[in-house]
């Protein structure tokens, strides 16, 4: 099992580079369909990772149809 810092740190990197990712991404698509950076959005991305973004970017498509 990782120690407590591991984990802590694991998270925190997959938070920032996903944050990067939602950053990156809404440039690319400027405001057509754009997710906020927020604490839903980090916790998301630091829990999942880039598969988290990808959530959040599947259910902001899902409720603008």
């Amino acid at each position: 099992m990782k120690n407590w810092m591991e984990t802590v740190l694991n998270f925190m990197l997959r938070a920032v580079f996903g944050m990067i990712a939602v950053f990156l991404i809404n440039s690319l698509l400027q405001g057509k369909l754009s997710v906020g950076i927020n604490p839903v959005s980090f916790l998301a991305s630091g829990c999942l990772g880039l598969p988290g973004v990808a959530l959040l970017y599947g259910l902001k498509f899902y409720f603008l149809l």
